[in-house]
């Protein structure tokens, strides 16, 4: 483990580290077996918040990254890409509430969190129609 070099992307270090450890044999059996663990990540963090330990937040939230990230590896899918795909997403969306908001002479900080989703959910409707 320690010739992965710790200056890497941390998804891109842990997405290495897991593929190391797998080699050698310490691996779940199929993706659907590691959903378990990130359901046990989310109980944990979740827990932390609930009883407001936030210097656990922080470890509990790593964990779940980290067992997000076994799920995406034995899926096959390249958590880096993934990742990039979704942010792209997320920009294009938001980009799409910006202007429908600037378009309107309205600000942000005037709308509701309810007024928001509503424009989050007529930009993801546009995006999955073009």
């Amino acid at each position: 483990m320690d010739s992965i070099p710790k200056q890497l992307p941390a998804l891109s270090r842990a997405f290495k580290t897991q593929k190391r450890a797998a080699r050698l044999g310490f691996d779940w059996p199929g993706a659907i077996d590691t959903l378990d663990k990130v359901k046990e990540e989310i109980q944990e963090l979740e827990d932390a918040l609930q009883s407001h330990k936030f210097e656990y937040a922080e470890s509990e939230a790593g964990d779940l990254l980290f067992s997000i990230t076994n799920t995406i590896r034995k899926l096959g899918i390249d958590p880096e890409q993934a990742l990039r795909k979704s942010t792209d997403t997320f920009q294009s969306r938001f980009n799409h509430m910006e202007c429908a908001i600037i378009s309107e002479q309205k600000t942000f900080e005037s709308e509701t969190l309810e007024s928001l989703e509503a424009r989050w959910q007529s930009a993801k409707n546009a995006q999955l129609r073009s």
